[in-house]
Order: C-alpha cells, then structure tokens, then sequence
C-alpha cells in the first residue's frame, strides 16, 4: 500500500483507525447476545410437561452460557482490531444458525400429554419467534465479524505501510 497515494480524506480516515475502536463490531456483538437472551428465555419460559427435563436441555443451557462468553470476550476483542475474534464471531454465527434444527426443530414436531390432552410442546408462533431471534442473532455475529476482518486487514495494511515508510 502507497500511502502517498492515498485521498488525503482515506489517509485521514485510516490514520483515525490506530486511535478509536472498532465498535460497530462490538456493538453488533452485543445485539447478537441481546437476541440470543430473547430465544432462550421464549425457550425456557415454556412449561409443557416434562419434555424439556432431558439432556438436551441441559447442553443448551451450557451451550448459552458458552456462546455469551465467547461472544462477549470477542467483542472485547474486535474492540481493538484483533482478527482472530472476528472469525470467532463468524464461527459463532454459523452455530447460531445450526441451532435452529436442533431443540426448536425437535420442541415443534413434539407433543406431550397433560391431563389426558395431547399437547404441542411448541407452537407454530413461538417456533417463528424463536427462528427469527436465533437468526437475529448469527446475522449480527456474522456482520460484526465481517466488518472487524475487513476494518483489521485495512489497519493491519496501514500500519505495515506506515512502518516500510518511516525505514
């Protein structure tokens, strides 16, 4: 990268890049866990019975838990230009996604009896909402780890350039 050949207006922009943070990034990060709140409290809210006392919903308390704390390191990370977190949000949000076709998928086909009536453990309009929330929440992650890729690369480039002129 020639940075004489720079807009003065991009050198500018680039060179304001090495004192702020990236906090688009972080922002979207925080959205992307907002919205994952929002589908496990839908999920586990509901009180059908017995179905949810299993194993898988123990994994996906844990899997909660895991996904808020990668996702919150990362955006801590992405804050301050570091690439690797921007792959893990990508990552993350693909997972986000993934999830979808297990314990929504397997609640809406699911029915449980209660007092002798047979009984959906997931109506058609909480499977929606929760579908929506889930990809809500890997949209922002996969965003906020695109933008933080692209704007790492372009400061990463400026520096390596500033430093090959200052020699």
């Amino acid at each position: 990268m020639n940075i004489n050949a720079l807009p003065e207006e991009k050198r500018i922009k680039l060179d304001r890049m090495r004192y702020t943070k990236n906090s688009l990034s972080s922002s979207l990060t925080y959205l992307a866990i907002l919205f994952d709140v929002l589908y496990f409290v839908s999920i586990y809210e509901s009180d059908v019975g017995s179905w949810y006392y299993k194993i898988m919903i123990g994994a996906s308390v844990v899997y909660n838990l895991l996904f808020m704390l990668i996702t919150f390191l990362s955006s801590e990370g992405v804050k301050n230009y570091k690439m690797g977190y921007g792959f893990t949000l990508i990552v993350m949000g693909a997972l986000q996604i993934g999830r979808i076709f297990f314990l929504p998928m397997e609640a809406l086909d699911a029915t449980v009896t209660i007092k002798k009536i047979n009984c959906p453990v997931m109506e058609q309009s909480q499977f929606v909402y929760v579908c929506v929330m889930l990809c809500l929440s890997a949209l922002c992650a996969i965003l906020a780890g695109v933008i933080a890729v692209v704007r790492t690369k372009k400061l990463s480039d400026y520096n390596r350039a500033l430093a090959s002129e200052t020699k």
